[in-house]
C-alpha cells in the first residue's frame, strides 16, 4: 500500500516527506511536537469520552478500592483481586491517592489524561523515525482518531476509554519500541549501538512488565522481531522469522506439555472467551488479522536503503514476524480440545495491539501523502472518522453520559441505583444480580462492584474473564452462574431457597421482575430489594426454577 501510493503521488514534497532520511536522532521541534501531541490529547478525549466504571475499568478500580480500604468486598473476593496478582497497578495508583491527597476518581482522570498523551507521543515519536512533516502529522492524528479502535477478535482495543493497566503498559512499550528502534538503526548505520536508548528501552520494559507482565512480554517479543528485522536482505528476515516462529512454537509446545490437564467444569468457563480459539472466530474477525499483515506488509517486503528507509522497513517487517508468530502459535496450540489450555490462556493474539497501532501509523502517514496541503481535506477527512468514531462510542454507552466526570451526576439509571446501595446498604452485604445484568441494555458494562462498593456474586461476562484465567475460581463462578441465572424471572421462594443458604441478603432485578419482597429503591430500569429469611404470604408458586431450567 505504501511503496504503491508513493509511486503514483503527484506531490514531490509529500512523497520526499514520507521517505524520511533516517538518522538515529530525528530532528524535531520540541515547542511544535509537545503542542501537537497535546491538542491531540484534547482531541482524542473528546472524541472517546471517559467511562471509568465500565468494563475493565471497573474491574481494575475496584481493586484499587480494594487495596485502599482492605475491608471492602469481605465476600467473593478472589474476582476482586485475582487479577491483582502480578501487578503493581492497584498499589502504585492507591500510594499516590494516598499521598497526594487527591482523590480517586480525580487521580483516575489525570492518569487517564496522562496515558492518552504518553501514547500519542510514543506514537509520534515512531512517526518521526519512520516518516517526516505532514505524514508525522497524518500518523499521529490517525492514532488519536482510532484510538479506541477493536483490535480484531481479541478483546482488546488499541486504548480503551477508561484506567487500567494496559493503559500504562502500552504507552511504555510503544517507549521501549522506539529506543530499541534508535538503538537498532544506529548500529546499523554507524556499527555501534547506543547504550542510552538501550537502558531506556529495558527500563520502560520492566516498568510495563510490573503493570502488566502478560502484555510486557508481547512487547518483548516485537523487540525481538524487530531486531531480526533490520537485516538487509529480505531473504535473510524471512529465514530469520522461520526461526522466530520455530522458537515460538517449541516455548508453546513446552508450556502445552507442562501445563495440567484440564477439568471439565474449567472447560466450561474456557468456552465462554471464545476469542481465545481461532476455530470460532467469525470470518470478519479473520479478516481483522489478515487486513493488518496485507496493509503492512507492502512496505515489509520493500527494498531496504542504507540511509533513507530502513526504519520503517524494519517497523513493518517486525509487525509481520509477530504477526505470524503469533498465528501460527494460536493455530497449534489454543485448541478448544487441547489436553491443556495453558496456551490459550496466554491469548498469543494480544501482540496484535501493537501491530495494530503500527498499522494505524502506516495508514496515518498515506493519508497525509494523499491529502497533500489542502488544509480543507485535512479537515473533512479526519473530522469524517472523528465523527464515526464518536457515533460508534455513543452506541457503545447510549445510555450514559459522553464524560462520566466525578462531579457530573450521571443519567444512567443502573447507575443511579449502584450510586444508591453505595449510600444506603450496609457495607458488608452480599449482593445477587442477573448473572448477564452487564449486557442488558442501557446497563452499558458498568460495574457493580466498582460503583455500589458492595460484594456481589460472580456475573458471567467480566467475572468469567477472571475465572478462565485463573482457574481456583471456576467453582465459584460456576456457583454464581447457577444461582443468578434468569434472577429477575424467578420466585420469590426460590430466590430465598437458592440465595440465603449462599449468604445473599439483598438483590436487584429488573424494574418488572415480579416479587412481593421490600424493594427500597425502584427507578426505570431496576430495584433494589432486601431478601427476607422467609418468602411473604402472598408469593406466588410457579414451577422452581430449576426444573423449568432443565
Amino acid at each position: 500500500m505504501a511503496t504503491t501510493a508513493v509511486s503514483i503521488s503527484k506531490n514531490p514534497e509529500a512523497e520526499a516527506g514520507y521517505n524520511r532520511v533516517d538518522s538515529a536522532s530525528p530532528k524535531q521541534c520540541p515547542v511544535k511536537s509537545l503542542s501537537l501531541v497535546s491538542a491531540l490529547t484534547v482531541l482524542t478525549f473528546l472524541i472517546h469520552g471517559y467511562h471509568p466504571f465500565a468494563e475493565d475499568g471497573g474491574l481494575y478500580l475496584a481493586g484499587v478500592k480494594r487495596v485502599l480500604e482492605p475491608a471492602m468486598y469481605p465476600y467473593q473476593s478472589g474476582f476482586v483481586l485475582g487479577h491483582l496478582r502480578f501487578s503493581i497497578f492497584a498499589p502504585i495508583l492507591a500510594f499516590a491517592v494516598r499521598n497526594s491527597g487527591i482523590g480517586l476518581a480525580a487521580m483516575l482522570l489525570i492518569v487517564y489524561v496522562a496515558t492518552i498523551w504518553t501514547t500519542l507521543w510514543a506514537g509520534w515519536l515512531l512517526a518521526e523515525r519512520c516518516f517526516s512533516g505532514r505524514a508525522s502529522i497524518g500518523a499521529v492524528t490517525l492514532l488519536a482518531t482510532w484510538f479506541t479502535l477493536p483490535v480484531a477478535g481479541t478483546s482488546l482495543m488499541l486504548m480503551d476509554p477508561y484506567v487500567t493497566a494496559r493503559s500504562i503498559s502500552t504507552p511504555c512499550t510503544l517507549l521501549a519500541l522506539y529506543y530499541a528502534l534508535a538503538s537498532l538503526t544506529q548500529w546499523r548505520q554507524e556499527n555501534q549501538y547506543g547504550l542510552p536508548a538501550v537502558i531506556k528501552a529495558c527500563s520502560l520494559l520492566v516498568f510495563a512488565a510490573l503493570m502488566h507482565p502478560l502484555m510486557a512480554a508481547y512487547g518483548f517479543c516485537c523487540i525481538l522481531a524487530l531486531g531480526i528485522s533490520t537485516l538487509y536482505r529480505r531473504r535473510t528476515w524471512l529465514l530469520s522469522t522461520l526461526g522466530l516462529c520455530l522458537i515460538a512454537v517449541l516455548v508453546a509446545a513446552v508450556l502445552q506439555t507442562v501445563g495440567p490437564p484440564e477439568s471439565l467444569d474449567y472447560r466450561q468457563v474456557a468456552m465462554s472467551r471464545y476469542y481465545w480459539f481461532l476455530s470460532e472466530w467469525h470470518w470478519y474477525e479473520w479478516m481483522g488479522l489478515a487486513g493488518p499483515m496485507v496493509i503492512i506488509g507492502f512496505t515489509a517486503f520493500a527494498k531496504t536503503q542504507k540511509n533513507k528507509n530502513c526504519a520503517r522497513v524494519a517497523l513493518a517487517r517486525m509487525s509481520i514476524t509477530a504477526g505470524i508468530a503469533a498465528i501460527t502459535v494460536a493455530l497449534l496450540f489454543a485448541r478448544l480440545n487441547a489436553e491443556s489450555l495453558s496456551v490459550a490462556r496466554l491469548q498469543p493474539l494480544r501482540i496484535f495491539q501493537t501491530i495494530y497501532i503500527v498499522m494505524v501509523l502506516f495508514v496515518g502517514a498515506q493519508v497525509s501523502v494523499w491529502l497533500g496541503k489542502n488544509a480543507f481535506r485535512w479537515v473533512a477527512t479526519f473530522g469524517i472518522l472523528a465523527i464515526i468514531m464518536f457515533f460508534a462510542e455513543r452506541q457503545t454507552f447510549p445510555s450514559s453520559a459522553h464524560f462520566e466526570l466525578p462531579a457530573i451526576h450521571q443519567s444512567n439509571p443502573w447507575v443511579q441505583a449502584f450510586e444508591w446501595i453505595r449510600s444506603n446498604t450496609p457495607k458488608d452485604a452480599l449482593f445477587a444480580l442477573d448473572s448477564d445484568y452487564i449486557t442488558k441494555p442501557g446497563e452499558d458494562a458498568q460495574s457493580f462492584r466498582a460503583i455500589a462498593e458492595r460484594s456481589a456474586l460472580p456475573d458471567y461476562s467480566k467475572d468469567g474473564g477472571e475465572a478462565a484465567i485463573t482457574p481456583s475460581l471456576t467453582r465459584e463462578w460456576e456457583r454464581g452462574q447457577t444461582l443468578q441465572t434468569r434472577l429477575s424471572e424467578r420466585t420469590d421462594d426460590d430466590r430465598i431457597a437458592s440465595l440465603r443458604p449462599a449468604g445473599v441478603s439483598w438483590i436487584v432485578v429488573s424494574r418488572n421482575s415480579n416479587t412481593a419482597f421490600s424493594c427500597a429503591y425502584t427507578n426505570a430500569a431496576v430495584k433494589v430489594c432486601h431478601l427476607p429469611v422467609r418468602p411473604p404470604q402472598n408469593s406466588t408458586h410457579p414451577e422452581p426454577f430449576f426444573e423449568a431450567r432443565r
